[in-house]
């Protein structure tokens, strides 16, 4: 594989949060159309490499310039179907009576009309839903349309699912479940292999996927590779590796008796995920549960869909029985509250706001009183002592709450300044913000893309209006930019006091509210007077006062002089009304498992 040699300006970092950091130094790929096609084997099907898989040693600038090819390939893409693992093209699929395809020759001139596409012939050009480990349409025939935040523009339509398609997910689900299948019958370390199957063929579509989510989402293209994608494998690698870990213990209990524990899969899960990261929370909620031995129901986001169906022929081409992962797109109120409220549901795990997540409790104990994990909103306070390094600590704070166009549950909105360095901190703030580089998803230098839809987008920029009418100073930004699609300017309020509504809310956008404090008892009152407790931040040199701080924050997770530090090996939950129990690190696995006491009467007990 050919492309234009493109010269870059300094080093690349290798690390992703080094590399997000500099992307304003990556220059713009040039195209280059005359690209040599390879094949490669793909179970019966020989397909092209460009669509295919990305070599991973590929330096960012190549992978750019691979991906304005795969850009200009879906952004006019007509429909979206996936049948087992096979790609097509629009004149390029050829269907026999096996139901195989292969690709005949791509040439430049197809490029804008290439989609993902399923060799289904009864395709009806949508999306499909993904039940038993089979592509089918949705019971009501119902169908909803699927856009791209960056433009406004249709992408594709995809079945809706509703309580009809719920409760035929759900038989399926049990039936995988049930005593003697062969997913139950499965050894342990077998799901760690599968799951590390899983994660291999997402590195081998990495590129295909980080791209449908910068399209379907919205966020850089560089983020999604390196940043979602990146967590994605490493999710699945890690609870790949506790397969075959999990167990109990045995109990020196009193009396003539042999005592031990088990740790059993639950169940059926139903799993709920947002909008702001598909794919990196379709393997948070799937990895852990799959790794215990229990079947899913999972509905992706209606906004965003696109990825957590294409990991459905993933799942499937990793050899995971059918109805182990039932994938149901459709809308919250429908199909959301039919995996709340379902009898044969027996645990149910929940991504997104705190308002959703009180109706699914509720839900779970009108139905059957099903097990709940839910990981809410949040309004996280980031403490800034004057003795900090204050070009890292602003950076820092920048990233902390403009990453991801500011839809991020951990955002560190409410930013505690010390009062001595206070204007300083503000100054410095506004000029990085001003830097930041709004734009295309695709364009190697954008740092913020769009939000992700029309009612999100109206909400912050009602809630930046209120900023301003309650008396918090505007620095900067504070409005839409005139041009297609839902971009919001990079906001920074200053002289905001506890009781604005910008310092109450979950704004979910691109807006940092900087507060200003004098002491450390006074910072840790205000801090923890929310109602939320997702995360919080301290950036000092005194070790003293970290620990102090630390300790004394009613937050799930605690970052001392790093921001966003999340990884696979740490557990990740809320205190308060930002939600319960944990997710990932070991913790996660006990929100899968059931503890069963088994206890054996014996003749004559010795120790």
């Amino acid at each position: 594989m050919t492309s234009s040699k493109i010269e870059m300006p300094g080093e690349v970092k290798a690390d992703p949060a080094a590399l997000m950091a500099s992307l304003h130094l990556l220059p713009s790929p040039t195209l280059n159309l005359e690209i040599k096609y390879t094949k490669k084997s793909f179970g019966k099907t020989q397909v092209s490499d460009e669509y295919m898989h990305f070599p991973t040693c590929l330096s960012p600038n190549e992978l750019l310039f691979e991906v304005r090819f795969r850009e200009q390939c879906l952004k006019n893409q007509l429909a979206f179907r996936v049948r087992d693992q096979y790609l097509g093209l629009p004149n390029g699929v050829i269907t026999d009576q096996e139901g195989t395809s292969r690709l005949r020759s791509l040439k430049s001139k197809d490029m804008n009309r290439f989609r993902i596409n399923a060799a289904c012939k009864e395709s009806d050009g949508s999306g499909v839903i993904f039940i038993n480990n089979e592509w089918q349409n949705s019971e009501s025939g119902r169908i909803f349309p699927v856009y791209n935040p960056a433009t406004g523009e249709q992408i594709c339509e995809i079945q809706e699912a509703d309580k009809a398609d719920t409760d035929k997910a759900v038989r399926a689900a049990r039936l995988a479940f049930s005593l003697g299948s062969v997913w139950r019958r499965m050894d342990a370390s077998e799901r760690g292999h599968l799951l590390d199957k899983l994660a291999d063929l997402v590195e081998r579509d990495r590129a295909i996927l980080a791209t449908m989510e910068s399209l379907n989402s919205g966020k850089p293209f560089l983020q999604a590779f390196y940043v979602d994608l990146q967590g994605v494998i490493k999710t699945l690698r890690y609870y790949a590796g506790w397969a075959d870990k999990i167990h109990g213990m045995t109990i020196p209990v009193d009396g003539d008796y042999f005592t031990f524990t088990r740790h059993e899969p639950i169940g059926v899960c139903g799993q709920i995920i947002p909008w702001n990261f598909p794919l990196l929370m379709f393997a948070w909620k799937i990895a852990p549960a799959l790794c215990c031995g229990n079947t899913v129901v999972i509905k992706p986001a209606e906004q965003t869909p696109l990825s957590a169906l294409y990991m459905g022929a993933l799942i499937k081409e990793a050899g995971f029985p059918p109805g182990v992962v039932n994938i149901l797109p459709g809308f919250g109120p429908i199909v959301g509250a039919a995996i709340a409220s379902h009898v044969g549901i027996d645990k149910i795990a929940f991504t997104g706001s705190t308002e959703v997540g009180k109706l699914i409790q509720e839900a779970a104990g009108r139905s059957n009183l099903k097990r709940v994990t839910l990981e809410l909103g949040g309004k996280s306070p980031n403490i800034i002592f004057a003795d900090a390094d204050l070009d890292y600590a602003v950076e820092q704070a920048h990233q902390g709450v403009f990453f991801n166009q500011g839809q991020c549950c951990t955002a560190g909105s409410r930013i505690y300044v010390e009062e001595s360095i206070y204007e300083e901190f503000v100054r410095r703030s506004v000029e990085r913000a001003k830097r930041r580089v709004v734009g295309s998803p695709f364009d190697p230098t954008t740092e913020q893309g769009p939000q992700i839809d029309k009612k999100q987008y109206n909400k912050i920029l009602e809630l930046i209006q209120s900023g301003i009418t309650e008396g918090a100073k505007l620095e900067c930004g504070g409005k839409g930019l005139g041009r297609k699609g839902f971009f919001i300017e990079p906001t920074v309020f200053s002289n905001v006091t506890d009781d604005m509504r910008i310092a109450k809310e979950e704004i979910f956008g691109p807006v940092q509210e900087i507060l200003r404090f004098k002491t450390m008892d006074e910072v840790i009152e205000r801090a923890n007077n929310s109602d939320f407790g997702l995360v919080a931040a301290v950036f000092t040199n005194d070790i003293n006062k970290a620990l102090t701080v630390s300790s004394a924050m009613q937050a799930g997770t605690v970052w001392i002089n790093c921001y966003n530090a999340l990884n696979a090996q740490s557990p990740f939950g809320g205190f308060k009304m930002s939600g319960n129990g944990r997710e990932m690190g070991e913790c996660g696995l006990r929100e899968y498992s059931e503890v069963k006491t088994v206890t054996i009467k014996i003749p004559q007990k010795n120790s």
